[in-house]
């Protein structure tokens, strides 16, 4: 895609939200000393509401009663529910025959994906995607058969380079530092740290921080980062960022995956003093079938972001690796 198509799809993603700004004309955002909107604080996405639409929902927008039932019978509600539940103090001792959970995983204390599905301009939305109208990814054919490769090729976790790059601590699984910025499991804070040429947004999951360069041009083709090259501008009161550029071990990071000449664009809008509209386009026509387009909401919360010491005092990978060494071992001695 060209510089003019590229330029071309940003006004139509713009006279597409409008809506938006008739909706919220009455808002003045809080501005710094050099007039652009204060996007600075703490911000959070969590949600039930994810990138791709349930197999079991045909529609964006929910009735505020499906988004109940939905959220009723969603896995995180109902664990948390379970494993919340005050313990009967004259029940007897558990039957030894009958099995635990399986050991690692995390309770429900651990997790906080949100309780509810999200809502963007006023609607419950069933995902962040809104093309495809089926709120899918359309994914290639050849980022499958990527895949199954990678699955294979990391059963045999001949070193630390196969497992993942969430696994490995290099970048936050699920796609959570982005871009575009998803929601997962638990750590769905964000921080913006605004400057006249600078904006910072930092993750915490992994403790990511992405650095956006305002009214920059993009580094050299060979300077590749885990979470591309950003650069900013504004347009009226919205933030639009591009980032490019992306490494290409990225390409094995779902749930989007991006090739040498993927592009993403993101806007941010200031719609009130406690929620930032998030809008995003993916534009691969290398790993995907068509271009895709989302939008969330970031709300604010009085909270801080504290450090997220990935690999202090994780013995994990260590042990898988010397876990498949042995058994490498025993296979060649044929025990």
């Amino acid at each position: 895609m060209t510089i003019h198509d590229r330029t071309t799809r940003l006004a139509a993603v713009a006279a597409a939200s409008i809506f938006l700004a008739a909706a919220t004309t009455a808002y003045e955002p809080p501005r710094r000393a050099d007039g652009r909107p204060d996007l600075g604080g703490v911000w959070t996405n969590s949600s039930l509401t994810r990138l791709s639409r349930p197999g079991s929902v045909d529609k964006l927008v929910l009735t505020p009663e499906k988004a109940q039932q939905m959220a009723a019978g969603h896995f995180h509600n109902v664990r948390a529910a379970k494993e919340f539940e005050k313990s009967d103090p004259n029940r007897g001792a558990p039957d030894k025959v009958k099995s635990l959970p399986p050991v690692g995983n995390y309770n429900a204390s651990w997790v906080d994906p949100g309780s509810t599905y999200g809502v963007v301009n006023g609607e419950i939305r069933s995902s962040w995607l809104i093309e495809p109208a089926d709120g899918k990814v359309p994914y290639q054919p050849i980022v499958r058969e990527q895949g199954k490769a990678r699955r294979t090729h990391r059963s045999g976790i001949a070193g630390p380079e196969v497992l993942s790059l969430g696994e490995r601590c290099l970048i936050g699984f699920g796609g959570t530092a982005g871009p575009p910025m998803l929601n997962v499991l638990y750590n769905n804070h964000y921080e913006i740290v605004q400057t006249d040429d600078r904006i910072m947004i930092l993750v915490e999951m992994v403790h990511d921080a992405r650095v956006v360069r305002m009214d920059a041009d993009h580094g050299a083709a060979a300077d590749l980062r885990w979470l591309g090259d950003s650069v900013g501008r504004w347009d009226g009161d919205t933030l639009v960022v591009e980032t490019t550029h992306f490494h290409p071990a990225r390409s094995t990071n779902g749930p989007l995956y991006y090739s040498a000449n993927a592009m993403v664009t993101e806007r941010f809008t200031r719609v009130s003093d406690s929620q930032i509209h998030y809008e995003f386009i993916v534009d691969d026509p290398e790993f995907y079938t068509a271009e895709m387009r989302g939008e969330m909401s970031f709300n604010a919360v009085d909270k801080r972001v504290y450090e997220y010491a990935c690999h202090e005092g994780n013995y994990a990978m260590g042990n898988m690796l010397r876990g498949a060494r042995l058994l490498e071992s025993e296979a060649s001695s044929g025990r």
